[in-house]
């Protein structure tokens, strides 16, 4: 088997993306065609500075769940095959079987493990916690960060401190004191995860509790639908290998294997509780300062008028009306998490040793970056790709919302 050229290696490399680019055809077609019934959204291909973000952004979202899918990956992430280890791009697989790809697209790594396929399952990791974590972050930040800017006084004063507590501290020195194996011992994590996740099931209650407090027939059904189905959502997330708090000394059960959809590793649920916690209290401050501005409008003062509680004030008239300003934070805040969950990964931190993900791939290769350049230069180029997409996609929403 001869090793690839350069000229090679793109074309097989485009054609591995295939199902990728099949996804973005559909989606932009599809988008175009009804964007100005699609709001902010429609509007954002209006931009062609949204349209390269957007782009970029759903090139790797894809790619994420495609190559979970295997539909992409060419080899095993995590099989070591002998004779390729710092092999350049292109080289041959020694003794390729009937049906294995017969090259190594992007080189091996110092462990002779496929550059390619650990740099399409770190994106799957990244697809996974980023925008998840955000979401769990944004939750957190809404539900303390409204009622401190409508309320203010002592509320305002003792939210806004702990915010600032956490803040004081420096990011990379709280990850490395949240997810040290001693840390993890004590339980705290787990404790943290299972105050954190009660958060969106608050918000959710509270959110259409104040929406449908005059229709009790209707409100009593659907929250005991949502609540349920949320509350077994937040059990199985809390809990790890069917219990919530694991110790040395004590334990506490959880959800039943049976009840449990998915059993998230812990590594992944410390770093995700993590990113939520070190999240949150910026978000915090963002809506703390937004309903403080929006709730001295006239659209307010109308709603007190007509006998609304504060909650229903606070969800349905001013979180609507910040919608545009934490939409772009949202997607900014996304690339700050990968970012983020790239540096624990270049640390060590968090993720198991043999972890795809984009950090745990190019501190590897930066071992030997003086004398192979491609273990860690493509993981290096899609961390990059990714985050400046999101950048562009909050530049796009910042400019289409400025002109509601």
């Amino acid at each position: 088997m001869e090793p690839l050229n350069g000229f090679q290696i793109t074309l097989r490399i485009l054609y591995q993306f295939s199902s990728v680019w099949i996804a973005l055809l559909l989606l932009f077609a599809l988008s175009l065609a009804f964007k100005r019934r699609l709001g902010l959204y429609g509007k954002l291909f209006d931009s062609p500075i949204g349209m390269i973000g957007f782009g970029l952004v759903m090139f790797w979202v894809f790619t994420g769940i495609f190559g979970a899918m295997d539909l992409i990956v060419t080899h095993d992430p995590l099989t070591q095959v002998s004779g390729m280890k710092n092999k350049v791009p292109g080289t041959p697989v020694p003794g390729a079987e009937a049906g294995e790809y017969p090259w190594y697209l992007l080189g091996g790594d110092n462990l002779a493990r496929d550059v390619f396929s650990r740099m399409i399952k770190g994106a799957w990791i990244v697809v996974q916690i980023a925008p998840l974590a955000t979401l769990f972050a944004f939750m957190v930040g809404i539900t303390l960060g409204l009622p401190a800017g409508y309320y203010g006084g002592r509320l305002d004063t003792f939210l806004s401190f702990l915010a600032n507590l956490i803040l004081a501290f420096p990011v990379i020195l709280l990850f490395y004191l949240l997810v040290t194996p001693e840390i993890i011992e004590t339980g705290v994590p787990s404790y943290m995860a299972a105050v954190l996740f009660v958060f969106p099931i608050v918000f959710l209650g509270v959110l259409l509790n104040s929406r449908y407090f005059t229709r009790p027939n209707f409100r009593t059904p659907l929250l005991i639908g949502v609540l349920g189905t949320a509350i077994w959502l937040y059990l199985a997330m809390i809990s790890t290998g069917g219990y919530i708090i694991s110790t040395k000394t004590y334990s506490i059960p959880g959800l039943p294997g049976v009840l449990d959809p998915f059993d998230v590793p812990g590594g992944i649920l410390v770093v995700f509780v993590s990113v939520v916690f070190v999240n949150s209290p910026t978000v915090f401050r963002i809506v703390r300062g937004l309903a403080m501005d929006i709730k001295t409008r006239d659209y307010v003062a109308a709603a007190q008028t007509r006998g609304e509680g504060p909650w229903y004030i606070m969800l349905w008239e001013i979180l609507p009306n910040a919608r545009g300003p934490l939409i772009v934070d949202f997607c900014l805040r996304i690339g700050y998490t990968t970012i983020l969950l790239g540096t624990l990964g270049f640390f060590g931190l968090g993720l198991p040793p043999e972890s795809p993900d984009w950090g745990s791939t190019i501190n590897e290769g930066r071992k030997l970056l003086s004398i192979y350049l491609h273990p860690a230069l493509p993981p290096a180029l899609a961390l990059l790709s990714l985050v400046l997409g999101l950048n562009l996609l909050a530049d796009g929403l910042r400019e289409e919302s400025l002109k509601d």
